[in-house]
């Protein structure tokens, strides 16, 4: 019945929105927003009506959870940061049914999912991000799943989102795009030396490992990422523990993937952590 159509692996680093604003970094994220644009035109393109963020900043202890809230609506503030992100409108209308077909699919599956649609729920900045910039004009829904998963398992995040595709397929009337919207090593810099970092990573251990990972994805090693992707998201600060990662790729087919990444802004270094947007072809 549906189909998805897109995948990728994004970044959502708040410096692309004081990228936008008059001062001294006016501009310095232009590449990493002119590919959620690119990305979003493809989305276009291939008639994706809803976009299924796995957010590695909805941090959760138990379960998995979907926010599938019909509307997003309000002036957020990163708590996190507050100082990049302050006072960023947003508006966009969510996919209710989705969410719950997604939920259902997930916990069919053996792994327990919920799926929140009369919710007071706000969604946090790693689907905001994105969105501002893929979808100003509201032609997408969204709906936003959990990916800053505490005390969860990265296999069970794998079979999530290989059900969740099965949902899509077997059960949606529409064309969906999932994104993995977090960093690759994600050791932020220092307290005190942040700004010395804007635009490197923390370590040449950590910018080795991230170069390496993005040979195995251009060259389509799946199956040897899958297997260190545990330790790679442990020593390498793995943002959400790359939970992200997991769900796109079992979406994907996991370590039986064969498809080659095309990379759509090339990796950089953003406050010591490493980031990328990555289209991998479903």
């Amino acid at each position: 019945m549906g189909k998805l159509a897109l995948a990728a692996k994004i970044t959502h680093v708040p410096s692309m929105y004081i990228s936008e604003l008059d001062g001294p970094h006016k501009g310095c994220r232009q590449a990493a927003i002119d590919g959620h644009k690119e990305i979003g035109r493809r989305c276009r393109e291939l008639g994706v009506d809803t976009i299924v963020v796995f957010d590695t900043h909805w941090l959760v202890n138990s379960g998995y959870h979907i926010n599938s809230a019909p509307n997003f609506k309000g002036v957020y503030t990163s708590n996190e940061l507050p100082h990049f992100i302050a006072n960023m409108p947003y508006d966009y209308n969510g996919n209710p049914a989705l969410g719950k077909l997604l939920a259902d699919a997930g916990t069919a599956a053996g792994v327990r999912t919920r799926a929140h649609d009369s919710t007071t729920l706000e969604i946090e900045y790693g689907t905001l991000v994105p969105m501002r910039y893929m979808n100003e004009d509201k032609h997408f829904k969204v709906v936003s799943v959990s990916a800053m998963c505490a005390v969860h398992d990265l296999n069970d995040s794998a079979k999530l989102g290989a059900a969740m595709r099965r949902a899509v397929e077997e059960q949606y009337d529409g064309t969906v795009a999932f994104f993995a919207s977090g960093s690759l090593s994600h050791r932020f810099a220092q307290n005190g030396v942040a700004e010395d970092y804007l635009f490197k990573l923390w370590s040449p251990f950590l910018e080795t490992m991230d170069q390496a990972v993005i040979e195995m994805w251009k060259n389509g090693e799946w199956a040897k990422f899958c297997e260190m992707l545990p330790e790679y998201a442990d020593k390498c600060h793995g943002e959400g523990n790359m939970h992200d990662t997991a769900m796109l790729l079992g979406a994907l087919g996991w370590d039986k993937y064969q498809g080659k990444a095309e990379i759509v802004t090339p990796y950089f270094g953003s406050s010591g952590t490493g980031q990328i947007n990555v289209v991998l072809p479903v």
